[in-house]
């Protein structure tokens, strides 16, 4: 199975810092899933304006159609997604991530940005009929140190829960059918 691991954003490094930490995590549970980071600071966004998508674009909504799994990772914003993760959601097909694992995880400078993940990022993903692990991880500022390592263990012991449920969605979906049902 290829898992693409989404650093939603475009800006400061304890988003990838988490997601890399989730990465060695899952590959504990399961070496044989195909890991995936995208760093969507590596990517040259454009708007969904209608106009023909750049190279950067087509090749994260190609990443996005070949995967069979996700952990997506997203800083809050002013209590909100960045405009780029919602803007990749945009460009996908409804049907791309369509009964596939997915795992959220966020980190923000304040504590009660936790519920940006439930109120915004939940339902998007719900929208596109993923299975999203009923648990996610935030962290905050304080869970890191100067070089954006994680030095809370509280935070590795849920990021350790968080993978290991995620490679259980991942086995789940195998034999899942992603093709809706036809009707008459």
């Amino acid at each position: 199975m290829k898992i693409l691991l989404v650093d939603g954003t475009v800006f400061g490094r304890k988003t990838g810092a988490v997601l890399q930490q989730v990465e060695k995590y899952i590959q504990e549970y399961n070496k044989d899933l195909q890991l995936e980071l995208l760093y969507f600071s590596d990517l040259k966004h454009q708007i969904l304006d209608g106009s023909p998508l750049n190279d950067d674009m087509k090749l994260m909504v190609q990443k996005f159609e070949e995967a069979d799994g996700y952990v997506i990772a997203s800083p809050i914003f002013q209590a909100s997604i960045p405009g780029v993760l919602k803007n990749a959601f945009d460009m996908i097909s409804p049907k791309t991530m369509r009964y596939k694992p997915v795992a959220m995880i966020a980190n923000g400078g304040t504590y009660q940005h936790h519920l940006v993940i439930e109120n915004q990022l939940k339902p998007i993903l719900d929208y596109f009929r993923c299975l999203v692990t009923p648990n996610y991880v935030y962290t905050h500022s304080d869970h890191f140190d100067a070089d954006n390592n994680i030095i809370d263990n509280d935070v590795h012991n849920r990021l350790r829960e968080l993978a290991r449920v995620f490679v259980q969605y991942c086995e789940m979906s195998k034999n899942l059918c992603k093709e809706p049902v036809d009707t008459p």
